[in-house]
């Protein structure tokens, strides 16, 4: 049997993405943006493929742009505290 191969392309920056997401994507071989990479076909390159779908794009599988929420950090609420100012009278 011919040894199987995937081609993939890094279509969104892992700048942003949690350590764990940076890592699978520079363990897949991705060094900048828009590099197609041609990979083994197996069950391993398969899984970190799955894990980081929504930076890279694998051909023959629609890709869909995420939200926000997906890879970032959710934003930290705001304070509901009110803020006195001390006015000085001289």
């Amino acid at each position: 049997m011919p040894d199987q191969t995937i081609k993939a392309t890094l279509v969104k920056s892992p700048i942003g993405a949690r350590p764990e997401i940076r890592a699978t994507v520079e363990s897949l071989g991705f060094r900048r943006m828009n590099q197609t990479r041609e990979l083994p076909d197996n069950p391993a390159v398969r899984g970190m493929l799955t894990r980081v779908n929504f930076l890279v794009a694998v051909e023959g599988e629609p890709y869909e742009r995420p939200k926000r929420s997906k890879y970032k950090t959710p934003a930290r609420p705001r304070s509901t505290r009110e803020v006195t100012r001390c006015s000085s009278t001289t």
